[in-house]
Parts: C-alpha cells; sequence; structure tokens
C-alpha cells in the first residue's frame, strides 16, 4: 500500500513538521557546529530528558537532517552530526537566532509579564 505525501499549508508548514519540538531547534544549532558524542550534546541542549532526546534525534534521523555513527564499542560511543540536508535547515535557521540574540532582553521581559499574568489567572 503507498503512503500518502502529506499536503503542506506552506513552506513553514512543512519546515516545522521536521522541526516541530522543543528541543530540535537546539539540537540543530549544537550539531551545526560539528559533530558530537551524545552526552556532549546532552549537556550542551540542557535540560532536556534522556528519553526525549532520543526521540527527537530518531525523528531527525528518520527525516535525514541527522547522521547517528554507532561504533558498536563498550561503553557505546555514538556521534552525531548534520546531513547535507540538515546543514541547509540549520543555515535556515540561522537568522531566527540572530533575532533571539538581537532581542534577547525584550523577549525575557515578555515572557516574564507572560509568566506573571499566568500564575494569576
Amino acid at each position: 500500500m503507498p503512503t500518502q505525501t502529506r499536503a503542506f499549508t506552506c513552506g513553514l508548514d512543512a519546515a516545522l513538521a521536521v522541526i516541530g519540538g522543543k528541543w530540535k531547534p537546539l539540537v540543530l544549532y549544537h550539531l551545526a557546529k560539528g559533530t558530537l558524542r551524545y552526552g556532549e550534546l546532552r549537556r550542551a541542549v540542557g535540560s532536556v530528558t534522556h528519553k526525549v532526546l532520543i526521540q527527537q534525534l530518531k525523528e531527525l534521523e528518520a527525516d535525514g537532517v541527522v547522521k547517528r555513527v554507532d561504533y558498536g564499542e563498550i561503553p557505546p560511543r555514538v556521534d552525531y552530526s548534520l546531513t547535507k540536508f540538515g546543514h541547509t535547515l540549520a543555515s535556515a535557521l540561522a537568522p531566527l537566532c540572530q533575532w533571539g540574540t538581537d532581542h534577547t532582553r525584550e523577549i525575557a521581559r515578555a515572557v516574564a509579564r507572560r509568566e506573571a499574568r499566568e500564575a494569576v489567572a
């Protein structure tokens, strides 16, 4: 039975199908700098759980964005890197990263206001 191709409403919808999730953009950001072992990647990303990071990495690998190399060693050694396709996606995210850097203070204030309102509600 042939699989159906999902119809996207626009290019952003297609991109979000790949990078949707809290941790995927951060994974892409850190892997854009170079190959990382699993532990290095987990520390770089931050407070993500092992289960969630593995799930997100599997999805990125299935989408052809991330390459996983398991060396079959004990203790386990697994490297993650971006594929050529993944590098194109990381390049597309670079302006968003710059926007976040340029507006960090304003974003922090907005998030604080939102969280204060939510705490009252």
